[in-house]
């Protein structure tokens, strides 16, 4: 049984998963950050840590394991303990145990568990969609210091000798100002013409695209009705293939995923508004288990199990 299947299951939506007798895997969420070296930007995401000191039962493990492969909840629990004890002699054989998709566990000088966590999966739901990006520093232009040079060399300062042998510069100003004011009246009337002109042409260019979709609409020729058997998948156990903000994503993907032999579809929208796809879904939790497995392998890494009953 390969535990940390149903670890990284359990980890989208739970803030601690422990392994009784072995220890807890827990998340804390991190905001969003940005490398100043790198000019990296990292989404919000969950940092995934270890505490072998929380080791009680709490049943969340073993009830999903029940749930899913469809056996007793005792059954699940002597799974869990008979792997817990495979695991505890790999670490005092001195190996490093793998979590696929969490992290590396090994013991260390003192006998005492480390944890490596990995990053190959943001188990944070809210970030679906959002990848990390590198994006070049932005360069400003400082004019300031050329200011103060160009003042140093031209000074305009005027004596009050030279304003009353030079009259012509008060009337200068004058023409300035006015110049000025009109170039503003000027600018703000030929803006006002072309904004005018643009709202004219777009309300001509959208009544003539009603005529011709009126026209296409009513020349089409009737066609013969056909009938099509499609069959309703049903269950509820959906492997995800991603959330999407926008739904004409959705259909984009699900077109793909139709052309590489999957029974692609939608789900509905989740509480944070995306819309989700699905591989496909499944009555049964091993088959479930069976193909996320197949498609992580081969499709996929990012791929995710949900269990819900849709309306």
């Amino acid at each position: 049984m390969q535990l940390e299947t149903y670890i990284s299951d359990l980890l989208y939506r739970y803030e601690c998963v422990t392994i009784p007798e072995f220890g807890s895997f827990l998340t804390q969420r991190v905001s969003a950050s940005i490398n100043n070296s790198t000019h990296a930007f990292y989404p919000p995401k969950k940092a995934v840590s270890f505490n072998e000191q929380i080791q009680q039962n709490d049943g969340l493990l073993a009830h999903y394991i029940a749930d899913v492969e469809k056996i007793p909840f005792e059954i699940a629990s002597k799974k869990i303990a008979k792997r817990v004890k495979i695991l505890k002699s790999y670490l005092t054989q001195g190996e490093t145990l793998t979590f696929n998709n969490i992290g590396e566990v090994v013991f260390n000088n003192e006998g005492k568990i480390l944890f490596e966590p990995t990053y190959n999966l943001n188990y944070l739901t809210d970030s679906f969609g959002l990848s990390q990006f590198t994006s070049p520093s932005v360069t400003r232009e400082v004019y300031k210091k050329e200011v103060e040079q160009i003042e140093n060399v031209i000074p305009l300062t005027v004596s009050l000798e030279k304003r009353k042998t030079r009259p012509y510069l008060k009337y200068a100003a004058v023409a300035l100002v006015a110049l000025t004011l009109g170039g503003f009246a000027a600018s703000n009337f030929y803006v006002n013409q072309i904004e005018t002109h643009n709202q004219l042409a777009q309300e001509e260019a959208t009544k003539q695209l009603d005529t011709k979709i009126q026209q296409a609409t009513f020349s089409l020729n009737p066609l013969p009705a056909i009938t099509l058997n499609v069959s309703k998948q049903t269950g509820n156990y959906h492997i995800v293939a991603g959330a999407f903000r926008v739904e004409e994503n959705c259909n984009k993907i699900i077109n793909k995923l139709k052309k590489d032999g999957f029974s692609a579809r939608k789900i509905g929208v989740n509480k944070y508004g995306l819309h989700e796809v699905v591989y496909a879904s499944y009555e049964n939790g091993q088959e479930a288990l069976k193909a996320i497995r197949e498609i992580r392998k081969t499709h996929n890494k990012d791929a995710w199990l949900l269990v819900k009953k849709l309306d």
